[in-house]
């Protein structure tokens, strides 16, 4: 029995060594010069940290990757997390040319903060610096909807 549990320690372990080789590699394309949300449609100093320190690591191509990001299958989790994320809204692919994706972009951003659905438990789990107080959560949510109101066709 011993040996058989060695044998299956030393296989899984070659097999996680195997996989460092295989899989996404963490990192970010280049954004678009002059782009994104922060040069398009600057929000307030205040709004812009909230967005920054809760938002871009997921939703940007401005991603900061910690070591463990580097780490299969880890590293393939957080790759189809983020690649979701920017999916669904991304902070350095702003529609700016297009006043109903800005305006419904901005919507979503309320919806999501208000419900707390936004940023995701399992995120701010990890990054505390990414936690909304109830405050910056109204905060963010007023900004947006402001936002939102104030794009013309």
């Amino acid at each position: 029995m011993k040996k058989a549990a060695k044998w299956g320690l030393g296989l899984g372990g070659l097999a996680m060594v195997v996989l460092q080789f295989f899989g996404p590699r963490p990192g970010n394309p280049p954004a678009v010069p002059g782009g994104g949300l922060m040069a398009s449609n600057p929000p307030p100093p205040e709004v812009a940290a909230l967005l920054r320190a809760a938002c871009y690591d997921c939703h940007s191509y401005e991603t900061k990757f910690p070591w463990y990001s580097h780490v299969a299958p880890v590293s393939w989790l957080l790759a189809s997390h983020i690649n979701g994320a920017r999916d669904v809204m991304n902070f350095s692919d702003w529609p700016h040319d297009d006043p109903a994706l800005e305006r419904g972009a901005l919507k979503h951003i309320v919806h999501q903060v208000e419900t707390g659905r936004m940023p995701l438990a399992s995120y701010t789990w990890m990054h505390p610096v990414a936690r909304l107080t109830p405050e910056q959560r109204k905060q963010l949510a007023d900004w947006a909807a402001k936002a939102a109101a104030a794009v013309k066709d």
